[in-house]
């Protein structure tokens, strides 16, 4: 479907009626809309500053929100955000307004706890949160990391960061220039993968979910081959941990609708984002430069010409 809508922006980009209906993320998670937009938006911006400390705020600031529209509004109001520029009055200023606007400041993407700051309100208490993590030097600390596990666990130090949103919070950091760790060695399984995983498989054997996360990353090139499915990756590279944990999470999604009596852990039974399609084309694609992929036609390091398309079995 990514690939389709870059040469058709019009569609249709499949027949299935779920994917059709509902908005689900990338198989990539990097690819995804968010993603992109942070990447391309607030990290890489050739007119913004790219100093360890302006990465790590920018970065921090727009997921703690992981709004598009939060991010635009507070630009648009307080002009480039700036870490040796910004005013945290103005900031929480313009964040109040919002939401006395009725405005949504926050994504529904997943849940973003209060760290307790001693604000009434909840994006006081995150601005007061990152005001802290510029103070206690964490983009020169994060910076000095030996280890992706060790940007984690930084992370997860800090009131109202759990070792879900540690772990995104991660990733985000690392595809910047402030970090050039590989994702293949380290994942951490978020509620939606959890429960995909207890859709996916009847018995475990007692292998945790990082377990199946790192199995399923090593085998998707034997299983790619087994069912017959030509997948090209993203311009060739293959899916890493943290995309089979996001692979996981849309699977809880999906089998809400397609398998509603199968529970999983969650016990969730419907998709509350449905998905609103745009004809306009989406904007080129960028990655961190140290992928090195060739973001054109897709590419694959197999032939699949004999593949058939076939509808893979959810369970």
């Amino acid at each position: 479907m990514f690939y389709r809508r870059y040469a058709d922006p019009i569609g249709p980009w499949t027949s299935d009626p779920i994917l059709k209906a509902f908005r689900f993320t990338n198989t990539y998670r990097a690819a995804d809309r968010v993603s992109q937009y942070l990447i391309c938006e607030v990290q890489t911006r050739p007119d913004r500053p790219q100093t360890p400390r302006e990465i790590f705020f920018r970065t921090m600031l727009f997921k703690i929100f992981n709004r598009i529209d939060t991010w635009e509004a507070i630009e648009e109001r307080l002009g480039p955000i700036e870490w040796d520029r910004v005013d945290p009055g103005a900031l929480d200023r313009t964040l109040e307004d919002l939401r006395m606007r009725g405005r949504k400041i926050y994504s529904a993407a997943y849940i973003m706890p209060s760290p307790v700051m001693g604000h009434t309100r909840k994006h006081s208490n995150h601005i007061a949160l990152l005001l802290r993590m510029m103070e206690d030097r964490v983009p020169e600390r994060v910076r000095q990391a030996p280890a992706l596990r060790a940007v984690y666990e930084l992370m997860l130090r800090y009131p109202g960061i759990g070792p879900f949103l540690a772990f995104q919070y991660t990733i985000d950091l690392n595809y910047s220039s402030l970090l050039d760790f590989d994702e293949a060695g380290f994942a951490v399984a978020g509620p939606g993968a959890l429960d995909g995983i207890s859709k996916c498989f009847a018995d475990t054997r007692g292998l945790s979910a990082e377990d199946i996360i790192y199995w399923m990353t090593d085998r998707q090139d034997a299983e790619f081959e087994r069912l017959g499915l030509a997948f090209p990756g993203l311009y060739g590279r293959r899916l890493q941990p943290i995309d089979c944990q996001n692979i996981f999470c849309e699977i809880s999604k999906y089998a809400r609708v397609a398998y509603p009596k199968v529970a999983g852990v969650a016990n969730r039974t419907r998709i509350k984002q449905t998905y609103r399609p745009s004809t306009l084309p989406p904007p080129a694609p960028q990655f961190p430069a140290r992928w090195r992929l060739s973001v054109g036609a897709p590419t694959t390091s197999r032939d699949h010409s004999h593949a058939q398309a076939v509808q893979p079995s959810l369970l």
